[in-house]
């Protein structure tokens, strides 16, 4: 049997299904991709532009696909008795590759790189409206209050420490420096560059650098060796007036020592866009603290229509791969 053949009836086992939100444009892009493979859609086109794709996959299709684009339920994983791969359409996989969900020969694929310019700009976001005093300057609107808050701060000039510099670190670095900042980054091999980074250190330099930060921004997974990363001692190494962020998992961050620096003015504020637990509880104090900006887990997502188009782009070149028995990209287990 040739190369070919042997491909081709390997292909007539497998199904695909795909649970992406698609045009009927998109839609014949993946046929064509998948080849020979057959392939079932599933998702529904008028959750396009909307946060609430969700992947819902008939009975019968759940005992045959051998593979599935999007993110379904972790807890009904089990009943596809033969995944043998998951593209999922976020970044994040920590649901799918925890001991026991998925069998350990399943490969998992992410969306990781469709995600650095829609979480960059919301950090960005959040850092100058924290150096502005923006949030305090709302409540005040909310007062009816007309006070000046006094100094602010600017990125010209100032030292970026971009802990985790991946697809959305190294994004976050190039707008920085873009404004007159010097990006410092740091990662497990330093040795590794990345764009938008001025200068490269490990994790074990980290000690060494808080004190010369301007802004700390995280974007690292969440992993034994990141959690609670930023901790009542660390924050104590941080500049009065430096700003805090976080966008990769709330666990980087221990809540109650954050809490405790920002109503002692350790910090000149603090921007969440995820938080330790989720959601974040109602009595948390970090809710009315002055000098901390909270937004709902909504920097990634699908919030801007070029991630939506990124994110099928990855799974259709997985999709064609797939089909042609290459290496799948984006793996992750």
């Amino acid at each position: 049997m040739t190369e070919s053949n042997e491909r081709n009836a390997n292909n007539a086992n497998k199904l695909i299904v795909n649970c992406l939100p698609l045009t009927d444009e998109e839609r014949q892009a993946f046929v064509s991709a998948a080849g020979d493979v057959p392939q079932e859609f599933v998702g529904n086109p008028m959750e396009r532009g909307t946060m609430g794709w969700h992947a819902n996959v008939p009975s019968e299709l759940k005992e045959r696909a051998t593979a599935v684009i999007g993110n379904i339920d972790p807890a009904e994983c089990a009943q596809y008795p033969n995944l043998k791969w998951l593209q999922t359409w976020s970044a994040g996989v920590d649901r799918y590759v925890a001991p026991g969900v998925l069998p350990e020969l399943t490969h998992v694929t992410n969306a990781s790189g469709a995600y650095g310019q829609t979480v960059s700009e919301h950090l960005f976001a959040m850092m100058w409206a924290l150096m502005r005093n923006l949030p305090m300057y709302a409540r005040q609107q909310g007062e009816h209050r007309w006070h000046d808050l006094g100094r602010a701060l600017s990125p010209e000039g100032a030292t970026v420490l971009v802990v985790g510099t991946g697809d959305i670190g190294s994004h976050f670095a190039g707008l920085c420096k873009a404004v007159g900042a010097h990006t410092v980054g740091v990662r497990r091999n330093p040795a590794k560059s990345a764009d938008g980074i001025d200068e490269m250190h490990g994790f074990d330099e980290l000690d060494a650098l808080l004190p010369t930060a301007d802004v700390i921004a995280l974007v690292v997974p969440a992993a034994p060796d990141t959690f609670h990363l930023i901790d009542g001692r660390r924050l104590t190494l941080m500049k009065s007036t430096a700003i805090l962020l976080n966008a990769g998992r709330g666990t980087a961050v221990d809540p109650i020592a954050l809490t405790r620096a920002l109503s002692e003015d350790q910090l000149h504020g603090a921007g969440l866009d995820v938080t330790e637990p989720e959601p974040l509880p109602k009595d948390s104090p970090l809710w009315d603290e002055p000098h901390c900006l909270i937004t709902p887990h909504v920097a990634g997502g699908n919030h801007l229509e070029v991630t939506e188009r990124r994110i099928v782009a990855i799974a259709l070149e997985n999709v064609r791969r797939y089909a042609a028995g290459e290496a799948l990209t984006n793996v992750r287990r």
